[in-house]
């Protein structure tokens, strides 16, 4: 059911990469604009810090203002696309889950916060000092990607690792929704991945609660404790994110994508979207046409 383009990371010229990409933000926009200016996703973690310039970035129909000290982190699988001021600079990199795993396969990305759940926020703020201490890593990490030298490929996994620790520090208490170490951490992980993988032919609470072996209200006492929402608003926010990425390209109609989501009733999907976003299908397409 994937309309939505998913770029891979051999497609950003990747000879000397093995898993990983380093490069400025200005030349990286110049080089992959045919590629990146519409709404997409990727395969890989991709990474962004923002040194000068201003703009906006969405990610998964959430917007993000751009400016010095402005850090994003994305998983495989989100959608993202911006608007950036011309005289925008700072840095990208991006790497497989197996250039990071093959290099140190003790620790999992997903225990850095930004990584653990999807409703933790992607943008980390940076101040005036926690900026200059990234900037040096990146700058770092981009001259050790373009010069062929020893344990090259261990380097820049160290400085990704420094990247993420130092962003982990950074990340604000807020922005951190589901953390591992809570009480409830892995069972809200746990309850996301089914959802990420079911979410298409299961709708009903109670099967995910059956699965995750626990009561459907002490499912719902988590979730509402977590993250301030029901387990079913937890399922239904997953289908409609779905809803509005196949809505952003015209050559399904409506009717398809609400089958495509699991719905044979097109009248009942159309009223679930506009309750739960203020606008039809229809009002929506129009709004994100492209």
């Amino acid at each position: 059911m994937e309309n939505i383009p998913v770029l891979h990371l051999d497609q950003f010229l990747l000879s000397q990469g093995n898993g990983v990409y380093v490069n400025d933000l200005k030349k990286h926009l110049l080089d992959h604009h045919n590629m990146i200016s519409l709404p997409h996703k990727h395969d890989f973690y991709l990474n962004v810090l923002f040194t000068k310039g201003a703009g906006v970035h969405e990610i998964d129909f959430d917007s993000y203002k751009v400016g010095p000290g402005s850090f994003f982190v994305l998983a495989p699988g989100q959608m993202h696309h911006w608007k950036l001021s011309d005289d925008v600079q700072g840095y990208v990199f991006s790497h497989s889950k197996e250039f990071y795993l093959l290099r140190d396969n003790q620790f999992e990305l997903d225990r850095f916060p930004f990584f653990y759940s999807n409703q933790n926020t992607p943008e980390v703020i940076l101040d005036t000092k926690e900026l200059s201490s990234l900037t040096e890593i990146c700058e770092n990490m981009l001259d050790e990607y373009n010069h062929q030298r020893e344990h090259k490929a261990l380097r820049i996994h160290a400085l990704i690792t420094l990247v993420y620790v130092a962003l982990a520090r950074a990340y604000h208490p807020s922005s951190n929704k589901v953390e591992g170490v809570s009480r409830y951490g892995s069972t809200i992980k746990t309850f996301e991945q089914l959802v990420e993988a079911q979410f298409l032919y299961r709708k009903s609470p109670a099967e995910y609660a059956e699965l995750l072996n626990i009561s459907l209200k002490h499912l719902n006492r988590i979730c509402n404790q977590v993250l301030g929402m029901s387990v079913s608003q937890v399922i239904t926010g997953r289908v409609l994110l779905e809803a509005k990425r196949l809505l952003m390209f015209k050559d399904l109609s409506i009717a398809e994508i609400a089958n495509k989501l699991g719905y044979t009733d097109y009248s009942y999907f159309s009223r679930l979207f506009k309750k739960n976003t203020g606008q039809t299908p229809q009002e929506f397409r129009r709004s994100y046409m492209i």
